[in-house]
């Protein structure tokens, strides 16, 4: 039996990890637990980890979130939401956790959507667990692999997009899929945009999700209204209403019922021309379809199609996807038949047959709508966007500018109103905002559909009135309208005359005009239109160059990057603010405010806020500009259509890169490609047998010691829970890495500096100057530490501190080496000496690694810390709240004592009782759980505890005492409020409560 090479790439955990995706779908594995109430209050950190696997906990939001587009849906979704914001963004590892929080969010999504493809499925389970270790080089590649921008973890990048579409238009994504798209490509602003009508649930789901991912979000509904021989659209967004439930309650009141009655209307309207395009469709162009593809198309059903649309609302763009989809089916069963013929067919006849499979291939929707739903050949069925007077036309649709904003003026007190300028000109958007009385507020001056589609000489002349008219100069006003009223003649419009008569009636008010914008300036607006469907376009997200960090900016500057920086540029002006911490001790209170009468310490005990301020209204059309673009473009388009394609799926070759290395080979190598230079080194240069075949064991050691140390002082090793080993803190995958670039550091220290440059060069050793011997080796050693830190790509805290740690290790290498020499010395040895000199490098080593493991421990203790507090505060707030609530629902009963008798809570015929004593219960297990498995849960839960206040401390004691309900808590598990798997957490909590209350006790 040979060897399989398969075995060298990818690990049992890769496949594990897949078949836990693939079950969501084949066994319906769902977490029960995730459909009910109680699911928000169970941390990522706490007892669930025992119920279900972070993978399965993750792949079963992700499905909920892509899959699910059904009616009543939306909760399941935005609690899926709140799960992958709890599992991901608030556990990501590293000194990148929110930009790992996007990638593991980003490939999570392609490998649910892999399916089918075991190959690539694999490739993307892989890179997710090599990706949830947080290092930062690694991150930042597997950011460009899927072609997002890094963003800056303080979380105040200038990032936005003012028009997209979801699902329930003419978009792809369910809302809540969409703001989660928008959180992985770094957004922080969006605006979402609705044709005439919004229903009430798709605007709670928008707000809900957009509050779940801190989304700065407004909801637009898009209008159309007559002017002069067309219709022009613009887009009304209510300001004031902050929450889904003040949304809610403008939309139930009853004149915006009606209003939205309207919008329907016109909905169909627009439904009716697409099933009649439909139906000229199949009677013209669809034989012309089957005849160039060689394909066999059924006429559309219209009914499917509109199934196909549904939850959305009917366009052009839905048609030309589902004649799309239709068709691949259909060239799917054809590429069948040719491949059995293939093999015996003409050299001439191959040459066709791939010809036709590679346009098969290539054909995209947008394909379609040019070649197939061209309105040329539509002509007989009426425009809906041209202005005619057709007996089904709409109320809506009959209503000038004017009078519809009219309209939408008595609908909020409050709105904003965006001008659409896709196919205006400079008089067109003058003579509008005139009329308007200043309600036109913002120009959408850029639309990346629009720029990609066609020409905007427009907008430039467009752009220069909107700086006119900010700039509040008469006379720079008063040019530029002159000039729009000369282009315009220029132009030789049939309605000229009129058209003259009112700019020029603005010409002589244009003092009012001017006031019209002085208190609120023309903003502009800027949107890409995506509908996150595959075309060859850039999707959605704009970004301002100068707030993104320096490895985003350089990825935009490189020659091969897809994104395209807009010709525009907008003024954004960084703040950073000093916000003053309060300190609960009096003493220090008192001592920084003394300290901070000194001058330059004025900002000491302040804590620093970076943001950055964008003046939307100071909008210019330059080139460069300063706007990006965050997505890039897809250059090819494939329909995965090829000849045999299931053969090509079977044949897929095995990535053999050191990406895909198996987890245990790649680490075994690391310590191999480190070890080999270090036993080299003393090999080679060494004459004392000892030294030279142990030495590289010996500095192996040091360093796998440090490593430990490292890990056992800072997640609490010494004083762990009985469940725990010592082992259990330690990264063995971290060590490996350590160990790697450790070897290299033997013949830089030993025999580069020590030998070569200080004995031979300098003449500086051990007998004749120690303190310069081991002053300079640390600076070498430092050097390569903060040279190989970078090249990992670690934070420049982490850089800097390796430099310096090396810089304290001075000192502590020369008590070293007296030290051993005083031990020699009194042992008789002879030639001390030169032993010491042989042993510099060890003995440098040794110090710089003896201040890493006690600095790096203590870095890891506070930051295990600063993890445990912020656990432990969410289940405080989580568990005072809820006793908050339970104590309004009894009012007669003294304070303090509800959770005395538990029984009574359980059994109440109240629901909501019976729900809050639930949530106490849940917080009471998820602190069991820190307190045993945790690193440094425990000393956070007593310097937590310590702090509060004796009425908090008894509800905290006996919330956690109500643990001692075994039946009831027993009871809890099996009807699943952890879902199915439901043995391993009971079992944990019943041998380990008891343990856990007695600690408790002690706190008190």
């Amino acid at each position: 039996m040979g060897f399989d090479t398969k075995q060298l790439f990818f690990d049992n955990r890769d496949h594990e990890l897949i078949r836990i995706v693939n079950a969501v779908y084949d066994e319906d594995n769902s977490l029960g637990y995730t459909e009910k109430l109680f699911y928000p209050f169970f941390h990522p950190f706490g007892i669930k980890e025992l119920a279900e696997s972070k993978g399965l906990r993750i792949a079963t939001s992700v499905v909920h979130l892509l899959e699910s587009l059904d009616r009543g849906d939306e909760e399941y979704r935005l609690q899926a939401l709140r799960g992958l914001k709890d599992e991901i963004l608030n556990t990501a590892e590293g000194s990148l956790p929110k930009n790992t929080a996007r990638v593991l969010l980003q490939i999570m999504k392609e490998l649910v959507r892999a399916r089918g493809d075991y190959f690539q499925q694999l490739k993307l389970a892989h890179d997710f667990r090599t990706a949830a270790s947080g290092k930062p080089r690694l991150i930042r590649n597997q950011l460009k692999a899927h072609h997002l921008l890094e963003m800056p973890e303080e979380w105040n990048q200038l990032t936005f997009d003012d028009h997209v579409h979801d699902a329930n238009t003419k978009g792809r994504k369910s809302p809540t899929h969409l703001i989660m798209d928008a959180w992985i490509k770094g957004i922080r602003r969006l605006r979402v945009i609705y044709y005439h009508y919004i229903e009430p649930r798709f605007a709670a789901e928008l707000i809900e999700a957009a509050e779940i991912m801190n989304i700065d979000l407004r909801i637009g509904i898009e209008f159309a209204a007559r002017f002069r021989d067309r219709y022009v659209t613009f887009i009304w967004v209510s300001r004031g209403l902050p929450d889904a439930q003040s949304f809610l309650c403008f939309l139930a009141e009853p004149h915006v019922i009606e209003f939205m009655e309207q919008g329907k209307e016109v909905l169909k309207y627009q439904e009716r021309h697409i099933l009649k395009i439909l139906g000229a469709f199949n009677r013209d162009q669809r034989e012309r379809l089957c005849r160039e593809f060689q394909i066999e198309l059924a006429p559309l059903d219209p009914v499917e199609f509109l199934q196909f649309v549904a939850p959305g609302q009917a366009s052009i763009l839905h048609l030309g996807e589902y004649i799309h989809c239709q068709a691949i089916l259909a060239m799917k069963k054809r590429i069948k038949e040719l491949s059995r013929g293939y093999a015996t067919a003409e050299p001439k006849e191959k040459q066709e047959i791939k010809a036709l499979v590679q346009a098969m291939d290539r054909l995209s929707t947008r394909d379609i709508l040019a070649r197939y739903l061209n309105p040329e050949y539509y002509s007989d069925i009426p425009d809906p966007w041209s202005v005619h007077h057709s007996q089904d036309l709409p109320d809506r649709f009959k209503l000038s500018f004017s009078e519809l904003l009219e309209k939408l003026s008595h609908l909020h007190h409050s709105f904003r109103i965006t001008l659409n300028l896709g196919n205006l000109k400079a008089e067109d958007v003058l003579e509008l905002l005139y009329y308007s009385n200043g309600q036109i507020t913002r120009l959408e001056t850029f639309n990346l559909k629009n720029h990609a589609a066609g020409p905007t000489d427009q907008i430039p002349a467009i752009n220069e009135l909107q700086q006119a008219i900010n700039e509040a100069s008469l006379l720079k006003l008063k040019r530029v309208v002159r000039q729009i009223i000369g282009q315009m003649k220029s132009r030789n419009y049939p309605d000229e005359a009129e058209r003259t008569d009112k700019l020029v009636s603005i010409l002589h008010d244009i003092y009012t005009f001017r006031n019209m914008y002085r208190t609120t300036p023309l903003r502009s607006r800027m949107g890409s239109d995506s509908t996150g469907r595959a075309f060859q376009a850039h999707g959605m997200g704009l970004g301002i160059i100068d707030t993104l960090p320096l490895q985003a900016r350089r990825e935009i500057s490189r020659k091969a990057c897809t994104r395209l920086v807009i010709p525009f540029n907008m003024r954004a002006c960084f703040r950073e603010t000093s916000v003053p911490v309060n300190s609960s001790n009096g003493l220090v209170s008192t001592l920084f405010h003394w300290l901070k009468g000194i001058p330059g310490l004025e900002r000491l005990g302040t804590k620093k806020k970076k943001d950055w301020l964008l003046e939307e209204h100071s909008a210019r059309m330059v080139t460069p500009g300063n706007i990006v673009t965050l997505g890039g473009i897809q250059t090819e388009i494939s329909n995965g259509l090829s000849l045999d394609t299931s053969a090509t799926k079977e044949k897929a070759p095995l990535e053999g890169s050191w990406e895909n290395l198996n987890s245990r080979l790649k680490n075994s190598l690391k310590v191999l490609i480190g070890f080999v230079p270090a036993f080299a080194c003393f090999a080679l240069t060494k004459d004392w047998w000892f030294l030279a075949y142990f030495g590289a064991f010996i500095w192996f050691g040091i360093t796998g010691f440090r490593n430990i140390l490292q890990s056992v002082l800072g997640g609490g090793g010494i004083n762990r829970s009985h469940l725990l080993r010592w082992n259990d803190y330690v990264s063995w995958d971290r060590m490996t890495d350590s160990l790697l670039f450790t070897g290299f550091s033997v013949p830089l220290l030993d025999y580069l500096v020590k030998t070569l440059l200080l004995d031979t060069a300098l003449g500086i050793n051990v007998a004749n100057n120690p303190s310069a011997l081991y002053a300079i080796m640390a600076l070498a050693n430092g050097i390569y530490l903060s040279t190989h830190n970078a090249f990992r790509g670690l934070p420049r805290g982490a850089i800097m501190g390796n430099f310096f740690r090396s810089i304290l290790s001075i000192p502590i290498a020369i008590v070293f080496s007296s030290m051993t020499g005083g031990i020699l010395l009194a042992l008789g040895v002879p030639g001390i000496d030169g032993i010491l000199q042989k042993w510099a490098a060890v003995i440098s080593k040794a110090a710089s690694d003896l201040v890493a493991g006690l600095i790096e421990g203590t870095a890891d203790r506070f930051h295990n810390v600063a993890l445990r507090s912020r656990d432990y505060k969410r289940k405080f707030t989580e568990l005072f709240d809820s006793y908050s609530r339970l104590e309004l629902l009894f009012p007669d009963t003294c304070e303090l004592t509800i959770l005395e008798e538990p029984e009574k809570l359980f059994n109440s015929m109240n629901s909501e009782v019976r729900d809050l004593i639930t949530v106490v219960i849940i917080n009471s297990l998820d602190m069991l759980y820190f307190w045993m498995y945790q690193p440094r849960a425990r000393i956070t839960a007593r310097e937590m505890v310590a702090r509060l206040t004796p009425e908090e401390k008894r509800i905290f004691i006996l919330s956690q005492k109500i643990l001692e309900q075994e039946q009831h808590i027993s009871r809890l598990f099996v009807d699943g409020i952890l879902g199915r798997n439901f043995s391993k957490p009971l079992s944990f909590y019943l041998t380990g409560y008891q343990e856990y209350l007695a600690a408790m006790e002690k706190l008190a």
